[in-house]
């Protein structure tokens, strides 16, 4: 089947599809036992990361039992700043850690060089999946934006305030702007071989995005989506691009406007009637069922599915979560999500 065909890529070249389709993110994860068992079979995690192996498959299993639309390549953020040389580790129970950069000298330790060579083994998954995804399923690759793996960099693990990497961006900016430069240079290369080896879209997880104000917004995470975005547009310009400022709230459509994304992933705190008046408009949206009611299931999560298919299916929508799915998450809660979406029928509203 064409490319052109597939319902995911109709949906994000703008298309009122007859349904919506759907994917979500971290469909391959904790919550599925099959997951769980490949998982083993490693012996940390970026190892399984730059399993192909164990990533193709993990990535299949969510396929296999609820047929969705997209799959989306299995791999980590983190991948980045682990090739430009950060020493990067995931503890049990507790997550990332990463060694701390916060200032020149920190910085002069990265380097662009050899990151091709870390990374082939994610580009040998996305080949694999290229070939091996049914042929009406389309294939997204994707990457932490700058500002999000920046804050790990900075921060060294994952936080609740980010106090210290806000207080850099604002007190050593001359630093700051030198690591989302580099960013911004190995986030582009990086999509680029990924498409190259057979993504047919791309999502940018900007999912700290939200902490930011205004300005600090403009500066750290419009301007290098907008250039990682553009660098795509210039070397592939049919290439679908789904940027996820999470947490942006009405900053959501500037980010729309000025960084030409093709979609934008909303989180769950965005007002459906304001995505359907503000966003819809400009672009592919896709979202917003928050996670923790999947977790819940029921009536009230039914209820919630049939009120975004309600709102949203008169303009370009994909379905998809306000963020990952979480390990609690009971599988049939999952294929239940995707049965309503699938069987949704739009003329019958």
């Amino acid at each position: 089947m064409a490319s052109s065909e597939k319902l995911f890529l109709r949906a994000l070249k703008g298309e009122t599809t007859e349904r919506p389709p759907i994917w979500l993110m971290r469909q391959a994860g904790r919550y599925l036992p099959e997951y769980m068992e490949t998982r083993a079979k490693s012996k940390n995690f970026l190892n399984f990361c730059y399993s192909p192996d164990l990533a193709t498959e993990v990535t299949l299993q969510p396929l296999r039992r609820y047929g969705f639309d997209a799959a989306i390549l299995f791999a980590d953020i983190l991948t980045i700043p682990d090739a430009l040389g950060q020493k990067v580790e995931f503890i049990k129970g507790e997550g990332p850690k990463l060694e701390p950069i916060r200032d020149m000298d920190g910085l002069s330790k990265l380097s662009l060089e050899g990151i091709h060579d870390h990374l082939a083994p994610v580009y040998e998954t996305v080949s694999r999946l290229s070939k091996e995804i049914p042929e009406t399923t389309a294939l997204i690759g994707f990457a932490g934006a700058p500002w999000t793996n920046a804050t790990y960099m900075v921060e060294g693990q994952g936080s609740k305030t980010y106090e210290t990497i806000r207080s850099i961006a604002y007190t050593d900016p001359d630093f700051f702007q030198e690591l989302i430069n580099l960013l911004v240079e190995s986030t582009s290369e990086y999509l680029l071989k990924q498409i190259e080896a057979g993504a047919e879209a791309v999502q940018l997880f900007d999912s700290w995005a939200g902490v930011l104000p205004e300005d600090q917004f403009d500066r750290w995470v419009i301007e290098p989506n907008k250039e990682i975005t553009s660098r795509i547009k210039d070397a592939y310009p049919d290439m679908p691009v789904i940027g996820f400022p999470r947490g942006a709230g009405p900053l959501y459509k500037k980010f729309v406007i000025e960084t030409g994304v093709d979609a934008v992933s909303i989180d769950q705190t965005v007002p459906l009637d304001w995505a359907v008046e503000e966003l819809q408009p400009l672009c592919t949206v896709q979202g917003n069922l928050d996670n923790l009611c999947v977790v819940a299931g029921g009536e009230q999560m039914e209820e919630q599915v049939q009120k975004i298919l309600d709102k949203m299916t008169n303009g370009p929508f994909i379905f998809n979560l306000g963020h990952g799915i979480v390990p609690q998450t009971p599988p049939e809660n999952v294929g239940r999500v995707v049965e309503m979406v699938q069987n949704f029928d739009k003329t019958a509203i």
